[in-house]
């Protein structure tokens, strides 16, 4: 009898052990994402080389312990949406300017990933400035752009043999990168060309002081033609000697523009500059899986060029998207690294005043439920943290949608607001992101006005 059970519980223990090993087998071979309780099927987001870089160099970018697990559960977001409105005084000050005199220039550059591809929110926050203060104008336009034909604020058409590298991979550029993180050649000896059309969108129906703006180069040959809807075509010569040259394109408001280019090879471009003389400009600088981390590595003489012509007010960094699909729920290495970008820009923009925008809500499923990514709380938090350290104003998106579970809402509401992928805002999502982060903006503007006018602000 104990030799037959014996042999019972040999058998036994074989099988298990033949289990074990038939089961470790199966999940090398099978997907990961069966064995895994988040939603992996949602699509990914790219996210930039520097970015990627400054996670390797840190061993606490992928590891989190338990002390700091509980530390990010035990943060409350504040009722409050926005902080830090004092760091935005200069700029309420020349609004008001405008406001006042109606006279007067204001620029806001609004750097950001793929939420602001296409112009989406840019535009209609463009929209309510120049509603309630004037200006008549896109802003700025790089040569080309990846969603320049879904972009509603221009039409936007180019020749094929232009070459555009960007500082999302800096090592494929002999050019310094233009304000936009962009730098456009020409890759042929056959002319290139660039058109730009106004629509039938409000402030933008006319192409004002149309202006090409290009850099330094040995080239000395190259040359432009424009036509316009009215005139003969107007030549000029490309004189490509400073590290930041420019060409006006028109004198007078036109509909439409073409630029052909001849025998401009080895020239770098960066884009065209569309306004008027006074009013509010918004210049949208976005970039597909852009975390913010390569503007550190823009050229300071560039950018300061850049500033000494188009004289920026605000500067808008809206981030964050692109650094939520890497299972890491601690963002120091990402703070330090956004602290120094934005005391980099301040050398590059140092009349600017500056605002923080955070990522916006994600949800991922956890349990077989759409449900908040636990990465973006940690994410908001450190991104106030390097907002409030480099005397930056910030605007917490999460807050602002409706908190935690707000993108599941967006997606499923009626009509839906933001797409399937849990994280990218539809047209009527991103006009309604711009009401309000523009009412939030608006808001702190506002009481600066009351207080400028009871003499409590000189």
């Amino acid at each position: 009898m104990r030799k037959k059970v014996k042999n019972y519980f040999l058998a036994a223990f074989i099988t298990i052990i033949i289990a074990i090993g038939v089961f470790c087998i199966l999940k090398y071979l099978m997907p990961k994402s069966l064995f895994s309780a988040e939603n992996d099927d949602l699509t990914e987001v790219v996210v930039d080389s520097m970015a990627l870089q400054a996670m390797s160099e840190t061993d606490s970018g992928l590891v989190e312990s338990s002390k700091q697990m509980k530390q990010v559960e035990e943060i409350i977001l504040p009722s409050m949406h926005t902080q830090g409105y004092t760091n935005l005084l200069s700029f309420y000050s020349k609004i008001y300017g405008i406001e006042t005199t109606k006279k007067g220039k204001v620029r806001v550059a609004y750097f950001g990933d793929s939420m602001t591809d296409g112009d989406l929110i840019v535009q209609d926050i463009r929209s309510r400035f120049q509603d309630n203060f004037g200006g008549e104008g896109v802003g700025f336009v790089g040569m080309t752009s990846l969603s320049a034909a879904s972009r509603l604020s221009v039409s936007h058409k180019y020749s094929k043999n232009w070459q555009t590298c960007s500082y999302l991979n800096p090592k494929k550029s002999k050019f310094p990168f233009g304000i936009d993180g962009q730098v456009s050649t020409i890759r042929s000896s056959e002319p290139a060309w660039l058109k730009l059309s106004a629509g039938d969108v409000v402030h933008l129906t006319e192409l004002c002081s149309p202006t090409l703006f290009y850099g330094r180069s040995d080239n000395n040959e190259g040359s432009i033609s424009v036509k316009t809807e009215v005139g003969e075509p107007r030549e000029a010569k490309l004189t490509p000697g400073k590290i930041l040259n420019t060409a006006v394109l028109s004198d007078s408001p036109v509909k439409n523009f073409t630029v052909n280019f001849y025998k401009s090879e080895n020239i770098p471009f960066y884009g065209v500059n569309i306004d008027n003389e006074n009013g509010v400009y918004v210049d949208n600088f976005s970039m597909r899986g852009n975390s913010g981390l390569p503007m550190g590595a823009l050229d300071k003489e560039l950018l300061c060029n850049f500033d000494s012509i188009l004289n920026y007010d605000l500067i808008v960094l809206h981030y964050g998207a692109n650094l939520l699909g890497y299972k890491s729920k601690d963002f120091g290495w990402y703070e330090k690294k956004m602290n120094n970008v934005v005391l980099h820009l301040r050398e590059c923009f140092p009349n600017a005043d500056f605002l923080i925008i955070s990522t916006a809500d994600r949800a991922l499923k956890y349990g077989g439920e759409m449900k908040t990514d636990r990465a973006v709380s940690p994410l908001i938090t450190a991104q106030r943290t390097y907002a409030k350290a480099t005397n930056c104003c910030f605007i917490d998106m999460l807050s602002l949608m409706g908190g935690e579970g707000s993108m599941v809402k967006w997606v499923n509401g009626s009509p839906s607001l933001a797409n399937k992928d849990y994280t990218h805002f539809n047209i009527r999502g991103s006009r309604k992101i711009a009401d309000l982060l523009y009412g939030e903006i608006n808001g702190g503007y506002e009481k600066f006005k009351q207080l400028k006018q009871e003499g409590k602000i000189k």
